[in-house]
C-alpha cells in the first residue's frame, strides 16, 4: 500500500513490525488496524489525514499510546502514528519548549532539565505528551505551576480536513481553549509549545511507607497536612503492595502498605522543614525522601506500570477527606485480587484551582483530590474478573463523595454520561460548539468522544 507524498513508514499486517506497532501501553487492548501510518514530519500527518478521509477509514491517532482506554489504535482503520516525532527544542532565554506530538514526558524532562527548567508533566516518564496535555495534565508540579494545559502557549493542529492551523490565545482561540482539556476531539496536534519554570536539577522527593494497618491513622493526619501544605509540595497517596523496586528492601516486597509520595518544588532546606511532620508520623516502614534529580524522580515508578500488562481503571474527583470518606477508602483500597493492583490519590488545589473554570476546557478545577482505582495484572494471570469487579464496587462505594472525573482517567467502558461528568454542563456545551465548527462529521471519535451538534 502506498500514499502519495507520504514520507514516513507504512505498516500493514504483512509487515514484521505490525504486532509491535499496533501494541499500546495497555496490554488488554488488542486491535488490528488495516494500516499504521508512522509519520516523520507534520506534512505526513496532513497527507495521512486526507488519505483516510478519501478512503473513508476509521481513524485513530497515536502519540505515546499510553491512554488506558486504548484510543490510540483501532480495528480495520488507519492509525496516524506520531511515535517517531519525538523532538524537543528548549529555548532557555524565553523559558519555553517546542515539543513534537509523539514525544514522551521523559524526552521533555531530560531536555528541559539540561537547562534547569521543567513544566508540569505526568508521574511516569513513558507517558505521552500529547494525550496527557490534551486531557489537562496533572503531575507533581501542578500545585505550584498549574496543569500542563495551564503552561501550553500554542499548538500546531492538523484538522479533520487535513489543514494545518496554529492555535493560541491570538490564533483560533476557540480551538486553543478546547485543546486545553477537551482531549483528541478536534485534530491531531503535531507540536506543542510550553512555558517552562526554573527547577532542580535536584528536588526533595520520594515516598514514605507505612503498614496497611495504619491506613486510617495516616489518612486522618494526611487530611490536615495536605490542606495546610504550601503549593510547592506535591503529594500522592498509594494503597497496595510495596513494589519490588531496588530501593525497597526485599523483606517489604509485596507487603500491603500505604505510601505517601512527595515532591517539593522549592529549596531543599525549606522542603525538609515542610515534610518533617509527615516523616515523624507513626511507625514508618521506610522513608525514602531525599534530594533526588528531578528526572530520576519522574521515572522512579516506570517499572511498576510497564507496557504490555493489563490495566483497568475507574476514577473520580473527591472533596477533602472527611471521616466517612476515609472509612470507605480504608475498607476498599486493599480488597483487590492482584498484588499489582493499587489505588492512587492525587492532591490538587493550589495553582490548579486558581485558574478560572471558564479559561480552559479542563473541568472540576476546584476538586481537592483525584482518585484512581487501578486493576493491574500480567497477561495470563487470573485476576481480570475479580479486579474489574473490585474497581466498579469501589467506585460505587464512593458515590456520595464524587465530584466529577479527570477525562484522562476514563476507561473504554465509561459512556457519554461519564464524559459529561468530566467537564460539567457549561464546559461540555461549549466543547460541542467547537467540535461542531472544527469536526462536524466527528472524524475524530476514537476518544472520549464529544459529539458535534447535528443539523
Amino acid at each position: 500500500m502506498e500514499i502519495d507524498e507520504f514520507q514516513g513508514q507504512l505498516i500493514t499486517a504483512d509487515d514484521d513490525k505490525y504486532d509491535i506497532a499496533r501494541a499500546v501501553w495497555n496490554g488488554a487492548i488488542d486491535r488490528y488496524p488495516r494500516l499504521i501510518a508512522r509519520c516523520s514530519v507534520t506534512a505526513d500527518v496532513a497527507v495521512a489525514m486526507r488519505f483516510a478521509r478519501d478512503q473513508n477509514l476509521e481513524i485513530a491517532v497515536r502519540g505515546g499510546g499510553h491512554n488506558v482506554a486504548g484510543t490510540a489504535v483501532c480495528d480495520d482503520g488507519i492509525v496516524i502514528d506520531l511515535t517517531t516525532m519525538r523532538g524537543v527544542r528548549v529555548d532557555p532565554v524565553s523559558a519555553t519548549a517546542r515539543v513534537q506530538g509523539g514525544a514522551l514526558w521523559g524526552d521533555v524532562d531530560h531536555a528541559a532539565q539540561a537547562r534547569g527548567l521543567a513544566t508540569t508533566g505526568g508521574i511516569v516518564s513513558h507517558t505521552g505528551v500529547a494525550g496527557l496535555t490534551l486531557g489537562g495534565g496533572i503531575g507533581w508540579l501542578m500545585r505550584k505551576h498549574g496543569l500542563t494545559v495551564d503552561n501550553l502557549i500554542a499548538a500546531e493542529v492538523v484538522t479533520a480536513d487535513g489543514d494545518l492551523l496554529r492555535a493560541s490565545d491570538d490564533q483560533n482561540p476557540d480551538l486553543f481553549w478546547a485543546l486545553r482539556g477537551g482531549g483528541g476531539n478536534f485534530g491531531v496536534v503535531s507540536s506543542f509549545e510550553f512555558r517552562l519554570h526554573p527547577l532542580g536539577p535536584s528536588v526533595l522527593a520520594g515516598p514514605i511507607l507505612w503498614d496497611a494497618g495504619d491506613t486510617s491513622e495516616v489518612l486522618h493526619f494526611y487530611r490536615e497536612f495536605a490542606s495546610n501544605a504550601p503549593e510547592e509540595l506535591g503529594t500522592t497517596v498509594r494503597f497496595g503492595t510495596a513494589p519490588p523496586l531496588p530501593v525497597i528492601p526485599q523483606e517489604l516486597h509485596w507487603r500491603p502498605v500505604i505510601l505517601v509520595g512527595t515532591c517539593y518544588a522549592g529549596p531543599i532546606e525549606v522542603g525538609e522543614e515542610v515534610l518533617r511532620p509527615l516523616r515523624a508520623l507513626g511507625r514508618p516502614l521506610l522513608d525514602l525522601i531525599a534530594p533526588t534529580p528531578y528526572v530520576d524522580h519522574q521515572s522512579a515508578v516506570d517499572s511498576t506500570v510497564p507496557h504490555g500488562w493489563d490495566y483497568y481503571w475507574k476514577s473520580t474527583y473527591l472533596p477533602e477527606l472527611g471521616d466517612d470518606l476515609i472509612e470507605v477508602i480504608a475498607q476498599n483500597a486493599f480488597a483487590s485480587s492482584s498484588p499489582r493492583s493499587y489505588v492512587l490519590i492525587f492532591h490538587l488545589g493550589g495553582a490548579v484551582a486558581r485558574v478560572p473554570e471558564a479559561d480552559t476546557a479542563f473541568g472540576n478545577r476546584h476538586a481537592t483530590h483525584a482518585i484512581t482505582l487501578d486493576g493491574v495484572w500480567r497477561p495470563g494471570e487470573d485476576h481480570a474478573d475479580r479486579d474489574i469487579a473490585w474497581a466498579r464496587r469501589f467506585l460505587a462505594a464512593l458515590e456520595g463523595h464524587r465530584e466529577g472525573v479527570y477525562v484522562n482517567f476514563l476507561g473504554a467502558d465509561e459512556g457519554p454520561d461519564r464524559i459529561r461528568e468530566a467537564y460539567g454542563s457549561a464546559i461540555y456545551e461549549r466543547l460541542v460548539e467547537v467540535k461542531t465548527k472544527y469536526d462536524p462529521d466527528n472524524v475524530f471519535h476514537h476518544n472520549q468522544n464529544i459529539l458535534p451538534r447535528s443539523g
